[in-house]
């Protein structure tokens, strides 16, 4: 067994013990697509990069998709496009120009691709504008107001991809600039006026500890995730998970 495997098992042990009832919020999101994506669904995954799912969650990626009528992944990074290996129908593009005719998509997904867009009321609007009348928009993000987000803006780029690298195995190839231009509750109730959506849910998700395998940082990081378990203190939860739908009429 790796230095990292013994890690990520005694944060296993502290997590069930300090909160068990934390999940992953990956997850959450992947329970949110299930119960939410329509069987035999035309779907857009924007921002797709070489999964939907966490790598571990391969099989469950490939049966979700399966239930679709139709999948296409779009991202702007052709070599993400490349590795991905359950989407058969891959576009290289941005997200303000997308390459589909108006009312096509009966749903649309964003798993950790908000935060970084740059201009999200055009990209909004687009996302709206291929999607057919009451169909949704669900997407995962960081919450700018939780504490990981905060911490983050504080620290240089560099050094973040550097740390990614330390705390989850990220190459550092997979660590993108960050702009939060959506990653909060008053901005997306404003995008969602602007662009033709009404808001179905914004939840709010903690997630497991960043410092999960530093056991003495995870110990009081998990001591403060409980905390946030409190509703009146879910505002400094780590992420958002919003469904948004298509007005019926414009």
């Amino acid at each position: 067994m790796s230095i990292r495997e013994r890690l990520q098992n005694t944060y296993g042990f502290l997590k069930r013990k300090i909160v068990p009832k934390l999940r992953y919020s990956q997850a959450v999101y992947e329970d949110v697509l299930v119960s939410d994506i329509p069987k035999q669904a035309t779907w857009l995954d924007v921002g797709c990069g070489h999964h939907l799912l966490p790598p571990w969650r391969f099989e469950q990626e490939k049966e979700l998709f399966g239930k679709a009528g139709m999948v296409v992944g779009i991202d702007v990074d052709f070599p993400s496009l490349l590795k991905h290996k359950t989407v058969s129908s891959k576009v290289c593009g941005v997200a303000d120009r997308l390459p589909f005719r108006n009312d096509f998509f009966d749903a649309a997904t964003a798993n950790m691709v908000v935060e970084h867009l740059d201009d999200p009321q055009v990209q909004f609007a687009e996302i709206n504008r291929v999607l057919k009348p009451g169909a949704k928009f669900i997407f995962h993000t960081p919450n700018e107001t939780g504490y990981f987000a905060v911490l983050r803006r504080m620290v240089p780029e560099k050094i973040v991809k550097k740390l990614a690298s330390l705390m989850d195995g990220r190459i550092e190839d997979d660590v993108f600039e960050i702009q939060y231009k959506a990653n909060r509750e008053d901005k997306i109730l404003a995008l969602a006026e602007k662009t033709n959506f009404e808001i179905e849910k914004i939840k709010f998700v903690s997630s497991d500890a960043v410092c999960a395998v530093i056991p003495p940082i995870a110990v009081a990081e998990l001591i403060w995730i409980k905390l946030l378990m409190r509703r009146s203190l879910r505002r400094f939860r780590t992420n958002l998970i919003v469904t948004l739908r298509k007005k019926e009429t414009a």
